[in-house]
């Protein structure tokens, strides 16, 4: 819900923070003390078109801000959070809530800025933010429920679980047909691409299986090739430093090698270690060098004399074998690993392009059976549609008989069509009878603007249980209406409430009797400068007294108000 509207010197609004609670709000004042202004302003954060005469007169700027409080898991979070704006969640009675900052500017130029969540954002980012959270009704701006796309929305959500059920495997089995149908229409239209792009892919295949690489192979092989260009390098290294460590002279004697002077350092350590312990550990360090030493020297003989003796013949078969290589890499990829991964791609894709009788037989059978499933299935969301639409239309036309509409019927037109959509083969389209023997016309036609207030809040406390928004605007829904008509708009408003936020601006004092919060505008004396208060449980008295008699300071007025405001508790 909407917690708090801060308005700068929109209208005659100068500065005004506007706080809001759950339930009925109610917006009352005199005529031009600038109720309309508030409408004006959640238009601005709705991303309507900013009208540079609404920003006050002398005043550089006007200012529109919202904070707006809805669970972790709406829809505008993630708006907001893809926009880069910032939402701070906290949790609340056990319920993680996110809190969303909106605001827009619009300058005596004409100049426009938006920003989501304290970040810049263009107004339309600003726009679909809005429309998640608030719906508008005004006088001459009904924005929920006037597109198509918006009453298929709304008859889908009334069906319920029966027709998301049958919707989901509809997409399930739509989603399938459309992938054979491609399949087959490329197969039919492209045979000579295909033809062309089968052969250039099996003339490659050729190619790398005639070589047949291994996963790593120019890995190792390079390695191999740097090896054995450098075998003499490697032996002669190898051989000196085996010298080094154990080699002998010409006459077999021993040279001071290094096996050779860690013995003889080992024997000296070794003959008086037992007089102390720290010389008795040096030593055991000592016979361990020797040790190793001796292993690594060893080691390297091994090594020198295993050295391949083919070397140049074997060089030649690893450079062949690289260049062999090398022809793949440079045409199918930077690694042979890459190669063969490409290899497995393209018999994948040949399988596809290759013409197989059977294959094309099996997938035109199947998108036979496919589309008969679709026409049943359709047929069976065009019957739970047309169940649904006349469910809803019953109780809208009820709504409105309530609302002094006694005549009016909505009617909700569900006709097949011949294209698969993901919604179905149903055009859905919300009309509106004003008497009975009326042609049926689409809302926003052949409707005052009142009217059109009242079949919108119809409808909502219809849908409101099915597919709300957090908060619903109302700008005179009760316009060319009064007495019981009016007491029951109150009423209906007040249901709707129980399930979101509701905010009315009304002339009505049986309307503004149901508020939860009853919001004050007042002007100053000379109508240049307006404030917005939430009047008490007493100044709600006087001011229902205003609205009924015009004399706020009248008993009898102030008594008739306490009255409504009984009978609206009861």
């Amino acid at each position: 819900m909407i917690e708090e509207i801060h308005i700068h010197d929109l209208g005659v609004i100068t500065d005004a923070v506007l706080p809001l609670g759950p339930g009925l709000s109610i917006l009352s004042g005199e005529t031009g003390a600038g109720k309309t202004m508030v409408v004006t302003a959640l238009g601005m954060l709705l991303g309507n078109r900013a009208d540079a005469g609404a920003v006050r007169s002398g005043s550089g700027k006007a200012l529109a801000e919202a904070t707006v409080m809805v669970l972790a898991t709406h829809g505008a979070v993630e708006l907001v959070e893809e926009a880069g704006g910032v939402v701070d969640v906290e949790t609340v009675n056990g319920r993680d809530e996110a809190q969303i900052l909106l605001s827009r500017t619009v300058s005596a130029e004409g100049r426009s800025r938006a920003h989501v969540g304290g970040r810049s954002a263009p107004v339309g980012t600003l726009g679909a933010v809005g429309e998640t959270l608030v719906a508008v009704h005004g006088q001459s701006d009904q924005l929920r429920l006037k597109s198509a796309v918006a009453q298929r929305k709304a008859l889908d959500e009334y069906a319920g679980a029966p027709l998301a059920k049958e919707l989901a495997a509809y997409r399930e089995k739509l989603a399938r047909y459309r992938t054979i149908v491609a399949t087959l229409r490329e197969i039919k239209e492209n045979m000579r691409e295909r033809a062309l792009e089968a052969q250039s892919l099996t003339t490659a295949l050729e190619e790398i299986d005639a070589v047949e690489p291994i996963s790593g192979e120019d890995v190792q092989l390079d390695a191999d090739s740097e090896k054995l260009t450098n075998l003499e390098a490697l032996r002669s290294a190898a051989v000196t430093a085996q010298a080094a460590l154990s080699g002998t002279d010409a006459d077999d004697e021993p040279n001071t090698n290094a096996v050779a002077l860690l013995s003889y350092a080992q024997q000296a350590l070794d003959h008086e270690s037992d007089s102390d312990a720290e010389l008795a550990e040096l030593a055991t360090r000592v016979r361990e060098l020797t040790v190793v030493a001796a292993d690594v020297a060893a080691d390297l003989s091994g090594y020198a004399s295993g050295l391949d003796e083919d070397g140049p013949a074997r060089l030649a078969q690893v450079e062949q074998r690289r260049n062999a290589l090398r022809t793949l890499t440079r045409k199918y990829g930077t690694t042979i690993d890459e190669v063969i991964e490409w290899a497995d791609t393209a018999r994948g894709r040949l399988s596809d392009l290759v013409d197989d009788p059977q294959r094309d037989e099996e997938l035109r059978n199947e998108a036979h059976a496919l589309h008969q499933e679709l026409l049943e299935r359709s047929q069976t969301m065009l019957e739970l549609r047309r169940k649904t639409a006349e469910k809803l239309s019953k109780a809208v036309s009820k709504e409105l008989t309530a609302l002094a509409m006694p005549n009016a019927s909505l009617v909700v037109s569900v006709e097949p069509t011949e294209q698969f959509t993901e919604h179905g083969r149903d055009e859905i389209e919300f009309l509106l009878a004003p008497h009975p023997d009326a042609k049926p016309r689409p809302l926003g036609k052949g409707a005052s603007g009142g009217e059109l207030s009242r079949i919108m809040l119809s409808l909502e406390v219809v849908l409101s249980e099915v597919d709300p928004v957090p908060t619903f605007v109302f700008d005179e829904v009760d316009s060319g209406v009064g007495g019981k008509a009016a007491v029951e708009i109150g009423r209906r408003l007040k249901m709707l409430a129980k399930n979101v936020q509701v905010l009315v601006v009304t002339h009505l004092p049986q309307v503004a009797a149901f508020a939860d919060h009853h919001v004050l505008v007042t002007k100053s004396s000379d109508s240049t400068v307006s404030d917005v208060r939430v009047l008490t449980d007493e100044e709600r008295v006087v001011e229902l007294a205003r609205m009924l008699a015009g004399h706020e300071n009248s008993e009898a007025a102030r008594e008739h108000a306490r009255e409504l405001l009984r009978d609206a508790t009861a």
